[in-house]
């Protein structure tokens, strides 16, 4: 039997639960998972601002999660088929707040959007870290 490779993406910046819940999430559907982390000028392009840890630090954060197998840089959102293929992802697994943006995928590989863990949001929390110093 062929091993089951699952492939997801975030900026994982301000580490919390709801990123530890997701990679569990997603390891549980396979038996290795890969993991792009955006890189800070990819984060600099879509949210307008750099994230509060630098690409280094959130990579070593997410490859000392014991669920995650591999991580890489994710360069641009426009490669995530090429990501895909390159892995040999078998799943596609995202959380719902980007429910329906990778149905293109579909094609290459199983697409899985998780729900998001409630009442976690890191730009809320970044946010309030900034309001309460």
């Amino acid at each position: 039997m062929s091993q089951r490779t699952v492939i997801t993406f975030g900026t994982f910046d301000v580490f919390h639960v709801g990123h530890v819940r997701i990679l569990e999430r997603a390891a549980a559907l396979g038996d290795r998972l890969v993991v792009g982390v955006s890189a800070d000028a990819l984060n600099i392009r879509k949210k307008g601002r750099a994230p509060v840890f630098t690409q280094e630090e959130r990579i070593e954060i997410v490859s000392a999660m014991r669920v995650v197998d591999e991580v890489f840089v994710e360069e641009s959102l426009e490669l995530k088929g090429e990501y895909i293929t390159k892995f040999g992802a078998d799943v596609l697994a995202m959380g719902d707040d980007w429910k329906g943006r990778f149905d293109e995928f579909a094609s290459l590989c199983e697409v899985v959007y998780f729900p998001r863990t409630p009442s976690v949001s890191t730009t809320a929390l970044i946010e309030h870290i900034a309001t309460s110093s």
